[in-house]
């Protein structure tokens, strides 16, 4: 082979005269610190593919793009100088990324005239990225004609380049690096040192892990494109969980993956693109991937898309999940507020009192201006990106350590926000133009925000806050202070602010504040969250009037009630601290009595159990009196790993776990996963509706391993009484028999003579009304509520307009309660509950009436429950949870409930 064989050669993108890369008027071009390259001075307004090539990233404002060549060559075409400035205006490109391209083909149309009156210069720059694999053999002078003169031919240096094999993330750094570092070239200077940004480009490179090969290895001939339609089933449709999702899963395949909708396209690469969408529920979008395994990302992709995250919420600790918000306290029909007081929606419920303390960082203002060069601005918003980074990282690795798995998905997709090429690649944008990191920082995450703020869809919107809140992280990594993070709080503090961040509230000293209150958010919001797992009554939406009330006002707390008194009086104030010290009392009364049993007042004893994930969940249910664990969800020992967990990884945490206990027992719940959460190992086929598809015991079907080894695990624990089995999504008594018998012959296979108590969860209609029929094979049955609800009437309680419909006290709700009760008597089997009705006070009188002996609820709410119980007499709970099967609504049933057995 030749050495002809191994040249690439360059056509003029435009016509016009060769301008040398030594008087291109910008001193980063010029100094050939992002590469060598060569100029032109345009006489047209058409940029055309020098080669063949694809389309690696196209600059978001569209006046530069980069090609790749076959041989590996990443070519920068950069019109203009300072042209980023424009912001988009004078550009119209005509290409996308990921798109194969043809020497000769259009890739950017510009008015020439609009951008040589507002831009520093129309000279255009070709500059090779990966100069150190590709060197120029040969430069074009004179007039270029577009299309037709050779303006540069290049040939391979036999370095390393990027693999064509790499994945879209590794090839997207450095080509998205490479068009961020021209966006960076700046007519101000800038130095020479270590910022070449072609050392930029490979050193993004590095840092993705990038495969390298040589040159001649490359090749993406047999590139191709397939799309799809998909409709969105993720419940509040393309927000940023099942879009990090779907960007991971595309992170595996080398093609370029895009999504268009509503005449919009985004990378999948970019989450805040993705969010700009405005993608909700039951979208129609369009997938396209390029590339040469375009197929298999597609489905990939596609297969993510079609998930409906039912049980995305189900994993945060039972603490973390609050009963549906109260209506906006409006008071009653027809009358206004009570004078001195807003209205709001609960996101933690409780009473506070305190002094007004406003938290909104206004006074966290980095200077417009750079105090040094671009690239020094940029190596610093580098630093300050990969320490906010670690932070993340070892703030979601605790989460997960403490099972608080809500939590600890919140900052992962903070993590994903964090390197958003998007948002990266604008700060880079204003850096070049002379603003300070800091400054360039916030205005790039501004403008996302702003963006999500005028979607018409309340969760999308609430993402903003995300983005509000590593907005914060990066500017003080980059040493900004805010007043607010470093004054001391008064003893007594209600922080009040248009918004809470999650980091806002990970760090607050608890023992000093008494509310929370917000403008905006919503009780779904991921610092609404966050404050219940605090324990710190919260009240949000509350709106602009808000912000009327002056910092150091006394005010009321009531998040209960959904009220906030800016002017209470004495008699006020001295109400809600006697109220909240009450409520204080009980709560120690009853933690002092926690530890011994509870019984009716006429002798019916019921075992309060807890609900948990971890063996610290474990210690802090004993500490609080649990009885036994009632259910231990073991979905985190499978999820967020690589492969699935052994025989001996099962024994060993569950033998951990009953460790802890102390000599209680534990029921463990076989895995409940399925196409709706995220197992790396676990390939299902799409589901259109995985809610009611492959999860719980169904799994077994298609992965019979991954639940004998948990069962073997779960055998293997001793000593063999303390584990109890607990089968979840069993429909029938045909599903029961086959793992039953299962169970026996691996009881028989490891040489166990003590048979295991092995349970059924009573999650669907069906199960209820055959009670009779599992109870003959089951040794308990436990129910579900949350999701026996929301199969019964056809409700997802979490979805915000249902909230307050969707109640498990529902009569038909409670009928099939009644019935699993009572075919479980038929065999002298005893009945739980496990969902979150089992912590409501007010459902407990009627579940115990109803028959049940067993209420697993969240560790710490295992005192108050049991107080409850002690005050009831169960034979009117018997009687008067009868009459309430023939009530209308589940509103009537929670009115009757108080009514007889007031709440403390």
């Amino acid at each position: 082979m030749n050495r002809q064989d191994h040249e690439i050669v360059l056509l003029a993108p435009l016509t016009g005269p060769v301008v040398p890369i030594e008087d291109v008027p910008d001193p980063v071009f010029a100094g050939k610190l992002f590469g060598d390259g060569i100029g032109l001075d345009p006489l047209d307004s058409l940029l055309v593919a020098p080669c063949d090539g694809t389309v690696s990233h196209l600059a978001r404002t569209g006046h530069a793009v980069t090609l790749t060549t076959a041989q590996g060559a990443e070519l920068l075409l950069h019109i203009g100088i300072d042209t980023v400035e424009l912001k988009g205006e004078g550009f119209t490109p005509k290409v996308s990324e990921g798109e194969r391209v043809v020497a000769g083909q259009p890739l950017i149309e510009f008015d020439a005239d609009y951008i040589a009156r507002r831009a520093h210069s129309l000279v255009t720059v070709v500059a090779i990225a990966n100069g150190d694999a590709f060197q120029i053999a040969r430069r074009g002078s004179g007039p270029m004609q577009a299309g037709r003169t050779m303006l540069l031919t290049l040939v391979s240096s036999g370095s390393a380049v990027v693999s064509h094999g790499a994945t879209d993330a590794e090839r997207s750094a450095v080509a998205g690096a490479a068009t961020a570092a021209a966006a960076t070239t700046t007519a101000s200077g800038a130095s020479a040192a270590t910022a070449s940004a072609a050392a930029v480009a490979i050193s993004a490179a590095a840092s993705a892990g990038t495969v390298v090969t040589e040159p001649a290895l490359a090749d993406t001939t047999s590139s191709t494109e397939a799309r799809a339609d998909v409709t969105l089933a993720h419940k509040g449709g393309l927000h940023a969980r099942p879009a990090a999702r779907a960007r991971e899963a595309a992170r595996k395949f080398a093609s370029k993956v895009e999504l268009h909708y509503g005449g919009r396209h985004a990378p999948l690469n970019s989450i805040v693109s993705l969010l700009g969408l405005g993608a909700g529920e039951g979208a129609r979008v369009t997938v396209i991937a390029t590339g040469h395994d375009a197929e298999a990302a597609l489905a990939a992709v596609v297969a993510e898309l079609e998930h409906e995250a039912q049980s995305e919420r189900e994993e945060l600790p039972a603490g973390a999940i609050s009963p549906p918000p109260p209506p906006r306290a409006n008071g009653a029909p027809g009358r206004p507020l009570d004078p001195n007081t807003l209205a709001g929606v609960a996101a933690s419920s409780g009473v506070g009192v305190g002094t007004l303390v406003r938290w909104d960082d206004a006074d966290l203002t980095p200077p417009e201006l750079a105090s040094g060069t671009s690239s020094a601005e940029s190596r610093m918003l580098d630093k300050a990106l990969e320490a906010v980074d670690q932070e993340l990282k070892s703030t979601v690795h605790n989460a997960s350590q403490r099972g608080a798995v809500g939590e600890a998905g919140i900052f992962a997709v903070h993590r994903v926000l964090l390197e958003d090429p998007a948002l990266v690649d604008a700060a880079r944008d204003l850096i070049s133009l002379g603003k300070s990191a800091g400054f360039a920082w916030r205005e790039a995450i501004r403008t996302q925000t702003a963006m999500l703020g005028r979607l018409d869809d309340a969760l999308l919107a609430e993402r903003a806050a995300d983005l509000r809140d590593i907005e914060k992280r990066v500017l003080r990594a980059l040493g900004l202070s805010s007043a607010t993070r470093t004054r001391t709080l008064p003893d007594e503090a209600v922080l009040v602010a248009d918004e809470f961040t999650p980091s806002d509230l990970s760090d607050l000293d608890t023992s000093r504040v008494t509310g929370l209150v917000t403008a905006r958010g919503g009780a779904t919001s991921h610092a609404a969250i966050i404050a219940r797992q605090l324990g710190i009554p919260a009240l949000v939406a509350v709106g602009d009037a808000l912000h009327a009330i002056p910092d150091g006002t006394t005010v009321v707390v009531d998040a209960s009630a959904g009220r906030l008194e800016y002017a209470p009086t004495t008699l006020d104030i001295d109400r809600a601290r006697t109220e909240r010290a009450r409520l204080a009392s009980v709560r120690e009364f009853n933690r002092k009595s926690a530890a011994q049993a509870a019984s009716t007042s006429d002798g019916r004893a019921i075992e309060i159990a807890a609900n948990i994930a971890t063996a610290g969940d474990a210690q802090i249910a004993v500490d609080n009196g649990a009885d036994a664990v009632g259910l231990l969800r073991t979905e985190l020992l499978f999820i967020h790993r690589k492969q699935a967990p052994t025989v001996e990884e099962h024994r060993d945490s569950y033998q951990a776990i009953v460790g802890a206990l102390q000599g209680r027992t534990a029921i463990i719940r076989t895995l409940d996963v399925g196409a709706d959460k995220e197992v790396d190992y676990l390939t299902l086929p799409p589901e259109p509706n995985p809610a009611l598809g492959l999860r719980g015991i169904r799994l077994a079907q298609v992965r019979p391993d991954l639940l004998e080894d948990q069962l073997r695990g779960l055998l293997a624990v001793q000593p063999h009484g303390a584990v109890r089995i607990l089968l979840p999504m069993v429909t029938d008594a045909g599903e029961l028999i086959r793992l039953r018998a299962r169970i026996d012959e691996l009881q028989r296979e490891v040489g166990r003579t003590e048979p295991v108590e092995v349970g059924v969860m009573i999650e669907v209609p069906s199960a209820a009304l055959l009670a009779d029929q599992l109870a003959r094979y089951a040794d308990f049955l436990s129910i579900g509520t949350n999701d026996l609800t929301q199969y019964t009437l056809a409700m997802d309680r979490m979805q915000a307009q249902l909230a307050d419909q969707a109640d498990g006290l529902h009569p038909a709700v409670l009928r099939l309660i009644a019935a699993t009760a009572q075919g479980a008597a038929k065999y002298g089997r005893w009945v739980g509950v496990c969902g979150a009705l089992a912590g409501d006070p007010v459902a407990v009188p009627l579940l115990i009436g109803l028959g049940v002996t067993e209420l697993s609820v969240d560790p710490v709410s295992v005192p108050g429950i049991k107080a409850r119980v002690r005050k009831l007499d169960y034979q009117l709970c018997r009687q008067r949870a009868q009459d309430a099967l023939a009530l209308e609504s589940a509103q009537a049933v929670r009115a009757v409930s108080r009514e007889i057995w007031p709440l403390e």
